[in-house]
């Protein structure tokens, strides 16, 4: 065995795996006849029983030692089991020494593996307060049921379409539903942990850049479950959609950057004009909800997500139908069928034929802002379909707004600034 470099490191971090860990555990050994067995003593040795035994070259070696430390763990669980059956110094003890074990190869990850034992040992009692006094039943349901739609509802369903037309997936559609509910539950976490005043607008702004369509259906569904929420479920609606300008700037100045130039000053405008729509009604809900306590409930509804997956499907469908019966009208037509699905789809179609110069820049721009302004139409479909007619008729001003802003900026680029 030859003491290099990477060696002496390996040992250095062993030895402060142990350090770290112990001090830990010795803080939280009580005192008397039943105290715990180990403390910052035995788990520094431990750790560099673990480096030893890998530093000598065999990993059978590591085991049989691995094997010594775990008699002992269990001797050891044997005279405190009375005073208190639980086992977590003992499964600490063998962490430590398989942490050991792996200072001498991946030092950085062993004591970044070290930290995170520790800090979980420390967080005991605020642990179990957490599980035991402020998660739900209803919380606990809901997180294993949307980790069941995902891990395993998800990779099940069929990722070809279902339909002659090609249009329909059920795994694209379900992969929206479960969109739906992880959206309402970050509005959820959000309520709970920053309070009904700015809660929502901010989860609603992080939660557009994955889809502000299903942000309007699950804030719209919140109106419905929690009316006194309706001035922060409209800025987050209205902040989802400066996610939305945001993400298309960023998508078509990858695909073409004479079509962004061409659309800068529409994009400014409508991001400008969404963002003080979220803006007024952040404020409101910072007015209105003072003294009021976060509500607690179900994070999502299932028959939301699946309600707004059917209000797509059947957008879908007809937009198709129409395409079909009309014929091929040219490329406006065929993205303003599409941004009743998606506005970045048929954007970034239009982009990529102006970059080919199959499509004239300021033709591409255009098509862009219809798809723009049917995707705002299907919004309000969404959102008359999901929530209540208040929470429909106070952010349709924000989505009007923000159509009207793009088509000024569009004319203003086009007109007054050539």
């Amino acid at each position: 065995m030859s003491f290099d470099t990477q060696t002496l490191i390996g040992f250095a971090v062993a030895l402060a795996v142990g350090i770290l860990v112990g001090i830990e555990r010795e803080r939280s050994k009580g005192q008397g006849p039943h105290r715990e067995v180990a403390g910052v003593r035995t788990f520094t040795l431990v750790s560099l029983i673990g480096a030893t035994s890998l530093a000598l070259g065999s990993l059978a070696v590591f085991a049989v030692f691995g094997f010594i430390v775990g008699i002992f763990t269990a001797l050891g669980y044997r005279h405190t089991r009375q005073a208190d059956p639980g086992l977590t110094t003992e499964i600490a003890m063998l962490a430590t020494f398989l942490l050991g074990g792996l200072a001498m190869r991946e030092p950085h990850l062993a004591a970044a593996l070290a930290v995170v034992v520790t800090i979980i040992l420390a967080a005991r009692t605020r642990l179990h307060n957490w599980i035991h006094n402020v998660l739900t039943g209803d919380e606990v349901r809901d997180g294993l049921l949307l980790a069941a739609a995902a891990l395993i509802v998800l990779p099940l369903t069929p990722a070809e379409p279902i339909d002659p037309w090609g249009i329909i997936s059920l795994r694209s559609l379900w992969l929206l539903a479960l969109i739906v509910m992880t959206i309402n539950a970050l509005g959820y976490i959000a309520l709970r942990v920053m309070g009904p005043k700015t809660g929502l607008s901010l989860a609603g702004l992080f939660s557009g850049f994955v889809s502000s369509t299903a942000t309007i259906a699950a804030m719209g569904s919140r109106t419905r479950q929690h009316p006194e929420l309706h001035a922060g479920a409209v800025a987050g609606a209205a902040a989802s959609s400066v996610a939305t300008v945001l993400q298309l700037a960023v998508v078509i100045g990858l695909v073409s950057t004479a079509v962004l130039y061409e659309l800068v000053v529409s994009f400014a405008i409508a991001g400008i004009a969404a963002l003080a729509y979220a803006a007024l009604f952040t404020l409101r809900s910072v007015r209105d909800a003072t003294d009021r306590e976060p509500p607690r409930g179900r994070p999502f509804d299932p028959k939301t997500a699946l309600v707004f997956v059917l209000v797509v499907t059947v957008t879908l469908v007809i937009s198709t139908v129409l395409t079909m019966w009309l014929g091929e009208r040219g490329l406006v037509l065929a993205s303003g069928v599409s941004g009743f699905a998606d506005t970045h789809a048929p954007a970034i179609s239009a982009a990529a034929l102006a970059q080919g110069e199959r499509a004239s820049t300021q033709f591409a721009s255009i098509a862009i802002l219809v798809a723009f302004s049917t995707n705002a139409v299907s919004k309000s479909i969404v959102a008359f379909s999901m929530g209540t007619r208040r929470y429909a008729f106070e952010l349709l001003p924000g989505l009007a707004l923000m159509v009207a802003g793009a088509w000024l900026g569009f004319v203003l680029r086009n007109v007054l600034l050539r």
